[in-house]
């Protein structure tokens, strides 16, 4: 019975400690903006029409050589819209063929692109996880050589394929003043001008292959690489990341909006070769995080444009080479804020 007691105590103690931490955690989340600066629209319904496109690339290069290879999917520009209230948004987009590229051009390509940037007050959540397969080179003439390029624009490699995972989260120093929410959610509108230090980590997880190597054995350049070939190529990384971001604003409505972010830490790179043997190099690894917004913004309306761009680079285990993996979004939004007279839920505003 005493037994009985005391794990029913424990168990109750338990969860009122973790109740006690949420509610902690909440009211940490939770910012009474300047109203001078921001103005808040989340309880508005904020309803956007918006043009799109993801992309992610992959490139090679030797530095020895000063040399790369330019690897880039084709994907398309779509159309959409979307609404979001609160801390809810949803986003449907379409694919119009008559204003995509050909595939005939730049090859077929088939892919899965979850990007996901969570914008609360205090803290920025950067979530990607991508499949894509098919890739053309970019950079034919250095690739292959002009007489090449001329008769092959854009060779296509339809077997590369790549899956990663990727995760940044940042704290934000002047949240009270500085709103990411204003040029990339339009859910708020930055009155004047302000900026805040910006600190975080990341982690990165990804895989590339194709079924052969993907440095071509056709190349210009035979001692790109040591003219060492992989099929196959991952990398895992984890570091530390610290920036600054700024939104000027003119007139009270025209917004230029600047971010940057550097990252510093370790990853492993293993190399798959063609002749059967595994190449693994523990080294540095760089990243940054580029935001980028540029528009009008006001009680009602908003309408920019605005670009997410992330990159990691990464050391091989062959001399004076690295690898960059990199992905996206660029957005061009028109937005309208509708009011509503009574809530459509009571929660914590974060």
């Amino acid at each position: 019975m005493n037994l009985r007691i005391i794990v029913w105590g424990i168990i109750l103690l338990t969860g009122t400690t973790q109740l006690q931490a949420q509610g902690r955690f909440w009211k940490w989340l939770k910012t009474e903006n300047d109203t001078a600066y921001i103005e808040d629209h989340t309880e508005d319904i904020t309803a956007r029409l918006y043009g799109s496109r993801k992309y992610t690339k992959f490139d090679i290069i030797d530095r020895k050589q000063k040399k790369d290879i330019l690897y880039r999917p084709n994907t398309p520009f779509n159309i959409g819209f979307g609404a979001n209230y609160r801390f809810v948004g949803l986003n449907l987009g379409f694919n119009l063929p008559f204003i995509n590229r050909q595939n005939d051009k730049y090859g077929n390509t088939k892919y899965i692109d979850l990007q996901s940037h969570i914008y609360l007050r205090k803290i920025v959540v950067d979530f990607y996880g991508q499949y894509y397969k098919g890739y053309y080179v970019a950079n034919p003439e250095k690739v292959f050589g002009k007489e090449y390029a001329a008769l092959h624009p854009y060779p296509q490699r339809p077997d590369i394929r790549n899956i990663d995972f990727g995760l940044n989260v940042q704290y934000i120093f002047n949240d009270k003043r500085f709103s990411y929410r204003a040029p990339n959610l339009q859910n708020e509108y930055q009155k004047k001008s302000a900026g805040s230090f910006l600190l975080g980590g990341e982690m990165f997880l990804g895989r590339i292959k194709g079924d052969s190597s993907l440095i071509p054995s056709n190349m210009a350049d035979t001692f790109f690489l040591r003219d060492e070939h992989y099929y196959k190529t991952g990398i895992s990384s984890l570091a530390a990341n610290a920036g600054y971001a700024y939104t000027f604003v003119v007139k009270q409505h025209f917004f230029l909006s600047l971010s940057l972010t550097s990252g510093l830490g370790g990853n492993v790179t293993s190399l798959f070769m063609e002749n059967g043997t595994i190449s693994r190099k523990v080294g540095v690894q760089f990243s940054n995080t580029v935001r980028a917004s540029l528009g009008y913004n006001s009680s009602r309306y908003f309408a920019g444009i605005h670009y997410v761009a992330m990159t990691t680079r990464s050391g091989m285990p062959i001399p004076n080479t690295y690898q960059t993996f990199g992905t996206g979004n660029f957005r061009v939004s028109l937005v309208r804020r509708f009011t509503l007279e009574k809530p459509l839920w009571k929660t914590r505003s974060i």
